[in-house]
Parts: C-alpha cells; sequence; structure tokens
C-alpha cells in the first residue's frame, strides 16, 4: 500500500488562489495569470510557497515571482540602508562646523551603498545638506569678495592722496560712509552661522583686511585734517602727503622745489664697421628669403621664414640701417596678411577652448565632473591652448578669460585632493589597525580547534584588506610586507592542518581502491570510510577545487565496484521468472477488463491478478468447439469462472506440503466463489446485493482444474562432518521462523543425550514456546495471528504493472457504480411520474441501502393511483431531508423547526434515518411535482449511498 500524499490538495489550494495558474495549458497565458495575481499585492508568504512550486514547473512565470521577491527583499534592505545615512545625515547637519567634503562623502558613499537617495527621508536630508553646503560656498565667496572690497578702498584712499586736497575732502564723506558700510558687512559675514564651517584661513584673512583699510583710513583723514587746518593757518604744519603739501606752499606764496631732472642717457658706443656688415647681411639673407616665400604664396613657409627674420632681427636689430628696417617691417606686414587666416583659425580654436572651460563648471545637475576627471580635462584643455599658441600670435584677452575659468575650475580639484589625502591617511590608519587586529588573534587562536571558524576569520580579514580603502604605492608597497607576514603567521596553523588533511586523505583514497579491487564488495566497510571522509572533509575545509579533484578520485573505485554490481544485478533481472510473466499476463487481462467496462469481468479480472500475486500456477484455458457460447454467454459465465479459479488457488499453501494437495479444493473454491466476485469490501456497494441473483450461474459454469505440479524439494546445506561416527542423515527443510535466535541449523550438536534430548539445546522445546512461530497460534505465548501469506516476491516491472492496473480497476469501478447509482435514481422518478411500477429498478439496481420490503411497498406506491394526502407527503418529504442531512427550501424551514420539536416530543418513535424508506414510500403515493421530484431527488442522492 501507499501513503496518499496532500500535495494534489496543496496544488488545487495554489491554482485557486492564483486564479488558475497551475492549469493553464500554454506558458504565456501562465504567465499573464500570475501577473493579474501579483497586481492584488498577495503576501509573501503565499509568493514564497507558489514560487517554490511553479519553479520546478514554469522557469519563465516563476521569473516573475523571483522577480516579485527579490523586490519586496531589496525594499526591505533599503529601508534599513535609508535609516542608517539619514542618521548620520541628521548627525552632520547637528554639526555646527560641516566640513564641506563630509557632506559630498556622505551623498557618494550613500549612493554606493544603495541608499535610496530619490525617496524620502534621504531626499528631504540630501536637499538640506546641499542647501547647507551652498551656504557655506557662498559665505566663502562673499568672504573673499570683502577682501577685495577692502583693497579696492585702500586703492581708493591711494587716489585721493595724489590728487588735490579739496578733491579729496569732498570725497571724504563717502569714503567714510563705504568704509563703515563695508565694517558691518564685515560683522554680517563673522556673524553668519557657517562661519565656523569655513576654512580657517578667511578669518585672519578678513581680520588682516580690515585692520589694513582701517589703517589707511585713519591715516587719510588725519592728513586730510592737517591739509585743512594748514590752509586756515599758515603756521600749521604741512601735511605728510607731499601733492597736497606743495599745493599748500603754492597757496602761501612759498617756492616749490622743481623736480629733479631725467638723468641724461649715456652715449652708444661706437661699433665696429666689419661687425655692422656682418649684422646687415644676415638681415639681408633672411629677408631675401621671406620676400620669395611671400610672393611664391607659400604660407607656411612664409610664417617659417619671418620666424627666422625676426629672431636675425632680436640678434643684430640695433645694427640695422634705416632704410634696410624700413624694408623689413613692409616684408614682415605682407607675410603677415598670408598669415592672417592661420590667426583667425587659431582665434577660434582658443574660443572653443574658453568656451569649454567655462562650461566646466555650467553643466546640469547631477552631470558635474568629479575630481580626477576635472583633472584631466584642465591638463588637457592647457595642452591644446599651448598647441594653438605655437602657430600664432597671443591672443591675451582669450588667455585671461580661459585662466581665470580654469583657475576657477580647478578649485574642485583643489577640494578632490585634499579628500583624497585625507582618505589615504584614513586608509592608512585603518590599514595599520588591521595589521595589529591580525597580529592579536594569531596570537590568542594558536591552538585552534574549529578550524573552520578559523578558516572563516582569515577570509574575513582577507576581505577587510581588500577592502580597507585606497592608498599611494608607496604606503602600499610599505604596508604589504607586514601584511603578508601577518597573515602568514595566522595562517601557518591553518595550512599544516591541511598539509595533514591531504596526507589522511590520500591514505583513504588508497583504502577506498583496495575496497573497489575486492570481489565482494563490503557495504558495510564503504559506509565507515565514507563517513571516516565526510568527518574529515567537514574538520578540516580546503580549496574547493583540490577538494573536489581529492573526493573524485575517492569516489572513483567505489563508484565503478557500485557500477560492476549494479550491472550484475541487471544482467540477473533481466531474465524475467516464469512468476513475473503471470503476474504481468494477469495485470493486462484487467486492463482489457477496464476497457470494456463490465464491472463483473474487472472482479474477476481483480481476483485473477490477486491469484496471480500469491504464486498459484493459473488454470489451462478450457478447449472451446466451434459451437461454443456465444458473447453474451461468456460475458455472464467469466465471472463464475474466474471466482472458482481463484477459489481453488486459496487452498494451496506454498511449500513442500502443495504436493500433497488433496481433489476436493476446487470443491471448496466454487463454493467460495461469490465471495470472491463482490467482496465485501469492494468498490460498487450495489454488486454485493447482485451477487445472490447469479449465484446459482457461476456455480454452474464452474470447470474442474487440474492439479497443480509440486514444487520442487528445496537444496538445504549440511553440514560437513568427517567424524567416524557422524551420520549423514538427510537435512530437514528449513521453515521460517522455527527456533530461537542462534539455535544450530542441524538439528542440535552431537552428545550424551543424541539429538532430541530433553537438555539438549539444539533440540524441540517441550513447552509451549517450541514449534513454528509463523504457524497458527505460534509466537512466544502462542498468541501471535497467523503470517500472511504474500507469494513470491516481484521484480520491478510486473510490481508495477499490476499496482497500477489495480488502481485502474478501482476507479473502473467507482466510476461505474457513480453510472449505476445515478440510473437507478432517474428510473425511480421516472416510475412515479408515469406512476408504471415496471419501470421501477430491481433491488440489485437500488442497492444495499433498499430492503425488498421498501422496494415492495415504493412498487405499490407507484402502481397505484395517487392516495397519500398532501399534508403527509410533505411531512414524509421532510422527514427524508432531515435523514438525508440535505437542505431544506426557505419556504419550507418554518415547517422543518415544527417537526424538529414534535420529534422531541416523541423520543420513543424511530427516527427519520430509521423510517426513510416508508417516508419515501408516503411521498411516492402522493400526486408527482416538479418542485417535490427535485427535493425527493436531492434526498434520495444522498440516502442510497449510506
Amino acid at each position: 500500500m501507499t501513503s496518499t500524499s496532500s500535495k494534489p490538495h496543496d496544488l488545487q489550494a495554489l491554482d485557486t488562489l492564483t486564479g488558475g495558474a497551475f492549469t493553464a495549458p500554454t506558458s504565456g497565458e501562465r504567465a499573464a495569470r500570475i501577473r493579474d495575481w501579483l497586481a492584488g499585492n498577495p503576501s509573501s508568504e503565499q509568493m514564497q510557497e507558489v514560487f517554490k512550486e511553479l519553479s520546478g514547473r514554469d522557469k519563465g512565470a516563476a521569473r516573475l515571482l523571483r522577480e516579485k521577491l527579490d523586490e519586496i527583499k531589496r525594499a526591505k534592505g533599503q529601508e534599513a540602508i535609508a535609516a542608517e545615512w539619514a542618521q548620520k545625515a541628521e548627525t552632520l547637519l547637528a554639526q555646527s562646523k560641516l566640513n564641506i567634503a563630509d557632506a559630498l562623502a556622505w551623498q557618494r558613499d550613500a549612493a554606493k551603498a544603495g541608499a535610496p537617495l530619490s525617496r524620502e527621508p534621504l531626499a528631504g536630508l540630501k536637499a538640506q545638506l546641499a542647501e547647507r553646503v551652498k551656504g557655506i560656498e557662498d559665505l566663502q565667496h562673499r568672504a573673499q569678495v570683502h577682501r577685495e572690497a577692502a583693497v579696492l578702498l585702500a586703492q581708493r584712499f591711494e587716489v585721493l592722496s595724489t590728487k588735490g586736497w579739496k578733491d579729496a575732502q569732498a570725497a571724504e564723506e563717502s569714503l567714510r560712509a563705504d568704509v563703515t558700510h563695508w565694517q558691518q558687512q564685515a560683522a554680517d559675514i563673522v556673524a553668519d552661522a557657517n562661519w565656523n564651517s569655513l576654512d580657517a584661513k578667511f578669518a585672519p584673512q578678513l581680520e588682516a583686511s580690515k585692520s589694513q583699510l582701517l589703517v589707511v583710513s585713519d591715516s587719510f583723514h588725519g592728513a586730510l585734517a592737517q591739509a585743512v587746518a594748514a590752509a586756515a593757518d599758515a603756521a600749521a604744519p604741512l601735511p605728510p602727503v607731499p601733492v597736497w603739501a606743495d599745493e599748500l606752499r603754492a597757496a602761501r606764496g612759498e617756492v616749490v622745489a622743481p623736480k629733479p631732472a631725467a638723468p641724461a642717457r649715456p652715449a652708444a658706443p661706437k661699433v665696429d664697421p666689419a661687425v655692422r656688415a656682418a649684422a646687415q647681411d644676415a638681415v639681408q639673407a633672411a629677408l631675401a628669403k621671406l620676400e620669395q616665400e611671400t610672393a611664391e604664396g607659400h604660407g607656411k613657409a612664409s610664417a617659417g621664414a619671418a620666424a627666422a627674420l625676426r629672431a636675425v632681427l632680436k640678434e643684430h636689430g640695433k645694427l640695422v640701417d634705416a632704410p634696410l628696417e624700413a624694408r623689413v617691417h613692409a616684408a614682415l606686414v605682407a607675410a603677415g596678411e598670408l598669415e592672417g587666416w592661420q590667426r583667425w583659425s587659431a582665434d577660434k580654436v582658443r574660443e572653443d577652448l574658453v568656451a569649454k572651460a567655462e562650461g566646466l563648471l555650467k553643466r546640469p545637475e547631477g552631470q558635474a565632473l568629479g575630481g580626477r576627471k576635472m583633472q584631466e580635462t584642465l591638463r588637457a584643455l592647457r595642452d591644446q591652448w599651448k598647441q594653438a599658441d605655437q602657430g600664432g600670435v597671443p591672443n591675451h584677452a582669450l588667455w585671461k578669460r580661459f585662466d581665470e575659468a580654469c583657475n576657477e575650475a580647478h578649485k574642485v580639484v583643489e577640494a578632490w585632493l585634499e579628500k583624497v589625502r585625507a582618505d589615504a591617511a584614513e586608509h592608512r590608519a585603518l590599514r595599520v589597525a588591521l595589521i595589529e587586529e591580525v597580529k592579536a588573534w594569531a596570537a590568542a587562536h594558536a591552538g585552534a580547534t574549529d578550524l573552520k571558524a578559523h578558516n572563516r576569520a582569515l577570509h574575513q580579514f582577507a576581505d577587510r584588506w581588500r577592502d580597507a580603502g585606497h592608498v599611494g604605492e608607496k604606503v602600499f608597497a610599505e604596508l604589504q610586507p607586514l601584511w603578508n607576514e601577518a597573515f602568514g603567521a595566522a595562517r601557518a596553523p591553518f595550512e599544516t592542518a591541511q598539509k595533514a588533511s591531504v596526507e589522511r586523505r590520500q591514505a583513504m583514497i588508497a583504502e577506498a581502491t583496495e575496497l573497489g579491487a575486492q570481489p565482494m564488495l563490503r557495504i558495510d566497510a564503504v559506509k565507515a570510510l565514507q563517513q571516516r571522509w565526510q568527518h574529515e572533509a567537514q574538520s578540516v575545509p580546503l580549496d574547493r577545487r583540490h577538494e573536489q579533484k581529492l573526493w573524485d578520485a575517492f569516489r572513483a573505485p567505489i563508484d565503478e565496484a557500485f557500477n560492476r554490481k549494479t550491472v550484475e544485478r541487471e544482467k540477473a533481472s533481466a531474465a524475467m521468472s516464469e512468476h513475473d510473466r503471470h503476474v504481468l499476463d494477469a495485470s493486462k487481462a484487467l486492463d482489457a477488463a477496464n476497457a470494456g467496462g463490465d464491472a463483473q469481468k474487472i472482479r474477476a479480472a481483480i481476483a485473477g491478478l490477486e491469484a496471480a500475486l500469491r504464486g498459484e500456477v493459473p488454470a489451462p484455458a478450457p478447449a472451446t468447439t466451434s459451437d461454443g457460447p456465444s458473447v453474451g454467454a461468456t460475458g455472464v459465465e467469466a465471472p463464475g469462472q474466474a471466482a472458482a479459479e481463484f477459489g481453488e488457488s486459496a487452498e494451496q499453501t506454498p511449500g513442500s506440503s502443495d504436493a500433497e494437495a488433496t481433489p476436493s479444493a476446487p470443491a471448496a473454491a466454487v463454493a467460495d466463489a461469490p465471495d470472491l466476485v463482490a467482496p465485501a469490501d469492494g468498490a460498487d456497494a450495489s454488486a454485493r446485493s447482485d451477487s445472490a441473483a447469479h449465484e446459482a450461474g457461476e456455480a454452474a459454469s464452474v470447470a474442474p482444474a487440474a492439479p497443480p505440479k509440486p514444487a520442487p524439494k528445496p537444496v538445504v546445506a549440511m553440514r560437513g562432518d568427517d567424524r567416524p561416527s557422524s551420520k549423514k542423515a538427510e537435512a530437514a527443510p528449513a521453515a521460517r521462523g522455527t527456533g530461537r535466535f542462534g539455535d544450530r541449523r542441524d538439528g542440535g550438536r552431537p552428545g550424551a543425550g543424541g539429538p532430541g534430548r530433553p537438555n539438549d539445546r539444539g533440540g524441540p522445546r517441550p513447552d509451549a514456546r517450541g514449534g513454528d512461530r509463523g504457524a497458527p497460534g505460534g509466537g512466544r505465548f502462542g498468541d501471535r495471528p497467523p503470517r500472511e501469506d504474500r507469494g513470491p516476491r516481484l521484480g520491478d516491472a510486473a510490481f508495477r504493472a499490476q499496482r497500477e492496473a489495480l488502481e485502474r480497476a478501482d476507479m473502473a469501478l467507482r466510476k461505474l457504480a457513480a453510472q449505476a447509482h445515478g440510473e437507478a435514481l432517474t428510473q425511480v422518478l421516472g416510475a412515479w411520474e408515469q406512476r408504471d411500477a415496471a419501470r421501477l429498478p430491481s433491488v440489485q439496481e437500488l442497492g444495499r441501502a433498499v430492503t425488498p420490503a421498501v422496494r415492495t411497498q415504493w412498487s405499490q406506491a407507484v402502481g397505484a393511483a395517487p392516495t397519500a394526502a398532501a399534508s403527509d407527503a410533505a411531512e414524509a418529504l421532510l422527514r427524508l431531508e432531515m435523514a438525508a442531512e440535505v437542505p431544506t427550501p426557505a419556504e419550507q424551514l418554518d415547517a422543518r423547526r415544527a417537526l424538529q420539536l414534535k420529534l422531541l416530543t416523541k423520543r420513543g418513535d424511530p427516527t427519520p434515518a430509521q423510517t426513510w424508506g416508508q417516508d419515501a414510500g408516503k411521498v411516492l403515493a402522493a400526486a408527482h411535482d416538479a418542485a417535490t421530484a427535485r427535493r425527493l431527488q436531492n434526498a434520495l442522492k444522498a440516502l442510497l449511498r449510506k
């Protein structure tokens, strides 16, 4: 017997849950139903269960579930990550001094960790940090602009000191107001909340600008006040400003000392005529070359000749006379016109470079260049500018714009370099701390026995070293030898254990090779060896590839031995036994009976198959003549004949006693044939009542079967005893279950008492415990039931064939029984409607629930005219519904409750379940009605099955 599984019920429930995804005919429709089901947001437990069952059936539809489950898992992980980075952002915002590099690093590291920066709360925190960073940068810009404003104010004081003192007096009030306004703005900058977050250099620079501006302002106002006093009083001292002092002296009528004249230039030294002539010859040669190239229209060559002429002029320009110098300038102008297109092209290149440099900081949101990329871009732009300057005249205006844009963009590079240096220092400290931690761990776990944990910890240390961050090449070259030394010391015990484990495994491989080479494979030794291997593999981990190679080498000889044993077993089982052929033939006969749809033939075939399973040899088919029975007669006699054969074979018992079977066995089998055709626990309940009607025909159709052949006597091994006094008697056949465990099979040892003496352990016991334990009434106390005879052992093909045939036969019998039940109920309702007792089914067709007396009452009620009152029929119909436990129509519920209360007062009367046959007769005695017929059909449908 095989145990039933709840998996079909689970699949049916999952199919109902998913809207028929498991029963969908195509993969596309199955995927569509899974999508519709997922749109309803089912629970993750339901999705896990559906994915587990669907992954082995349809990978495409299961992929939708896997993606949904992965999305839920990522969402849960992102929630935890978001909470962690939100806490870090709140910590940064709460600091009074915020480092811009830390804020930028938070956004970069959060994105690298997979935090959802586009969703709240990280989106709001990101905006707050960006606003805070923007405020700090704006404050830095304001501080720098304020310093430049202080310089400009100081320059205004200096310019006014070069003019008249009256002009300075007119501008004094505006200057005083500007200085006061500058001081207020400086105070606002210092009072800003982000002032503490600025770099430490800004505070002293702003303070120095303030002090310098105040000194200049005080000096200017003091000198101006002294000039005003000197103008009002001739005896007052003059101001320290020279221009104002000279103006006041002139106003007083004093003589102003003239400015000293510039010293005369010394006369040029005389030049040697030979040197002058050589210089003019060199200039004329270069000039002739330039004029020739210009006349021929060679642009590139003229540019080279003009450059050569300029170089000669730098060296000999002072020695050239005026006419020759005029020719040189004319030639250079002509060459310049030829080179104009080159200068225009160079200016176009410079303008493009300026646009690129100015656009580095004007990129869209989210596309800003990083520090390294910005550094490489700036270096490439400057190299392109140098190349543009080599072929033409420099353009200072474009160069100024280009240089300012590059310097502004280089601030990003400076911030990045500062962060890189800080990160490198942090990473170096982290690596040094990790090396010290590895050394301490190696000293603490030098004698560790849990090698798996040891190896896991080593892998964790290696991962931490790998993920410790970037450091420079020099720092890495300094730290790597220290790490190798510390990690090698920590790994040394594990490597020693691995070498010893490899040696032990090689020894086990050699032992496995010896076991596989033996002619008889010892399963216990193989299991013990495999257990040793598993224990070794679990205790000492190796490299996966190396361990797989060792395992393959260990498994190969054992697999080869098992394959050799499997081939021998298959050869032995290939030859099908006589018993298996009988079972296969009986299974085929049962399948043929199932295809025919005859319940009697199916039962007869089941009986024949059960007889074949018990090892009974089927009787040969009787010879048929040309005028044999018809097809219909064969269908009637076959069940009885099969039952007789089954009953005849049931009397035979396996063993040596088969040869002594009496010829009276067939008669006894014929007497038991009806019970075998319709067993008490069969699938069709109505078949048991039909067996009485066919008993006479089945018994008459049984043909006597030939007696079976006696089974051959088994060969029993005898003890080899070469003693002269030993008696080589024939060994008794070994009975299954005879004697106790450990008893000798040769009838006892020879001794003084001889075999069979009471005190001999090898002889039979005088008490009730002796004898065959497998016989009836056996067992230690004689109360064990007899052992069931299961027949000879079947091969795999025969066992599967008989099991499947019996399952199909059981299903066919159930189907036939259900069909017969429905037809009988339809015939009852039709006979009631037509008032024809002849159409009423027989007792056998109605089943065991209807007795002949009840059937007679129904026949009388149907055959006569309607005589029952409507109230009696209604009450009988309610009793039928109560007996069948089926629902009553809504309009009859009050009547049913009243009847139930009435029955409670009459406890001595029979219950509706006991009188449902008579109640059905009362309903049939009334007039036919469609609604009443439907209620009667529902009640009898349940009652006839009981």
